[in-house]
C-alpha cells in the first residue's frame, strides 16, 4: 500500500492554453502563407501582407470565440444554427479583409470574375471551419475531462466514506464489550481496575478517532495501537491472556491499513478466552514473502469454523474482509484455517510496501 505524496503538475490554464494555441496557429499560418508567396515569386515586401492577413485572422477568430462561448452549453437546436451563422459572418469578414490587403500589395492579384471571390470565400470558410472544429473539439475534450475528474472525486469520496463506515462500525462493537466489563468491575467493587480500564479505553478511542482509515500506518505503529487495545483486555482477563509477538524485523516497516489487527485479535480472544477458564495463547506472526506481507493471528482455542459462504462471521471479520477488498481489490487474501490439534489461524496476505527508511 502506498502513501499519497504531494505532487506539482505544471499545466497551462484553459485561458492561457487558448492564447498559446491561437498565437501558434496563426503564426504558422503566416509562415506558410509567406513561404508560398516567396515560392510564387512575390517580392519580399509581400510578407507584410501575409502578416496582416494572419493578424486579421487572429482578431476575427478571437471575436468568434467570444460568440462561441456565449453559445456553449445551450441546447443543440440553438447552438448549431447560432454557430453556423457566426461562422458565415466571420468568413465574410475575413474574406473581405484578406481581399483588401492582398489587392493593396499586389496589383496583379485583382479579381476579374465572381469565381475568384467564391474561391476566396471558400478558402476563408475552410480555414475558419477548421479553426471552429478544433475549438469545439478541445472544448468538448476539456468538458469530458472535467466530468471525469468530478466523477473520480465523487468515487474517491464514496471510497473514503465506505472505509470510515467499515472502520467505525468496529468501535461500537468493541465499546459495548468493554463497558460491560467496566460495569462488572464496578459491581464487584474493583474500582482501581475499573479506573485503569477506563483510562486505557480513553487512550484507545483517542487513537482510533485520530487515525485516518484511508492512510496506511507501518506495522510497528499498528502493533503500538494493538497494545492499547491489549492493555484493556489484560485488565479483563489478567494472566489468562497470553499474547506472543513473532514479527520479522523487516516486516515492522511495511505499510498496513490502520487498526486492521484489532478486530482479528478481538475475535481470537472471544473464541479462545471466553471458552476456556484456564485462558489461552494468541500469536501475532508477520513475515515478508517476496512482494507480499504475511500476517497470522493464531490462537489455541476450540476453533472457529467459517460458514460455507467463506464470508467469515461477526462484525470484526466481515468488516476486515470488506476493508481489504476496498483497499486492495484482488491483491489481498484473508483465510480462516483450523489448526491442529486445536485453534484457529486467521491468515492475511497484503502487498508489501516498505515505508521510507523501513
Amino acid at each position: 500500500m502506498s502513501t499519497a505524496l504531494p505532487t506539482t503538475v505544471f499545466a497551462p490554464r484553459r485561458g492561457n492554453l487558448f492564447w498559446l494555441l491561437q498565437t501558434g496557429g496563426w503564426f504558422s499560418y503566416f509562415l506558410l502563407s509567406f513561404l508560398a508567396a516567396m515560392g510564387d515569386g512575390k517580392p519580399l515586401g509581400y510578407g507584410v501582407a501575409s502578416l496582416s492577413v494572419a493578424l486579421c485572422g487572429f482578431a476575427t477568430t478571437s471575436v468568434l470565440r467570444l460568440g462561441y462561448r456565449r453559445l456553449w452549453g445551450k441546447p443543440m437546436r440553438v447552438m448549431v444554427p447560432g454557430a453556423a451563422l457566426m461562422l458565415v459572418v466571420a468568413t465574410l469578414v475575413q474574406m473581405k479583409l484578406h481581399v483588401g490587403i492582398t489587392f493593396s500589395y499586389c496589383d496583379d492579384c485583382r479579381l476579374h470574375s465572381l469565381l475568384g471571390y467564391v474561391w476566396y470565400f471558400a478558402s476563408a470558410f475552410y480555414l475558419l471551419l477548421s479553426w471552429s472544429g478544433l475549438y469545439f473539439g478541445i472544448k468538448l475534450a476539456q468538458q469530458l475531462q472535467q466530468q471525469k475528474e468530478t466523477a473520480l472525486r465523487a468515487a474517491n469520496a464514496a471510497h473514503a466514506a465506505q472505509l470510515r463506515m467499515l472502520r467505525y462500525q468496529l468501535t461500537p462493537h468493541f465499546l459495548f464489550n468493554t463497558l460491560n466489563a467496566i460495569s462488572t468491575l464496578v459491581m464487584d467493587d474493583r474500582r482501581d481496575t475499573a479506573h485503569r480500564m477506563i483510562c486505557s479505553l480513553s487512550s484507545f478511542l483517542r487513537h482510533s478517532l485520530e487515525s485516518d482509515p484511508e492512510q496506511p500506518v507501518t506495522l510497528a505503529e499498528e502493533v503500538e495501537a494493538l497494545e492499547l487495545y491489549l492493555d484493556i483486555e489484560r485488565l479483563r482477563f489478567g494472566d489468562r491472556l497470553c499474547v506472543v509477538l513473532d514479527i520479522e524485523p523487516v516486516a515492522y516497516g511495511a505499510w498496513v491499513p490502520s487498526l486492521i489487527l484489532q478486530p482479528l485479535v478481538e475475535n481470537a480472544i472471544k473464541y479462545t478466552l471466553a471458552a476456556s477458564e484456564s485462558g489461552g495463547r494468541i500469536e501475532l506472526v508477520a513475515r515478508r514473502d517476496g512482494d507480499m506481507l504475511d500476517l497470522h493471528v493464531r490462537d489455541d482455542g476450540p476453533g472457529f469454523i467459517a460458514p460455507p459462504s467463506g464470508r467469515g462471521a461477526g462484525v470484526g471479520l466481515a468488516n476486515t474482509r470488506e476493508r481489504l477488498r476496498v483497499l486492495y481489490g484482488e491483491h489481498q487474501q484473508l483465510d480462516i484455517v483450523a489448526r491442529q490439534p486445536r485453534g484457529t489461524d486467521v491468515h492475511l496476505r497484503l502487498p508489501f510496501t516498505a515505508a521510507e527508511g523501513g
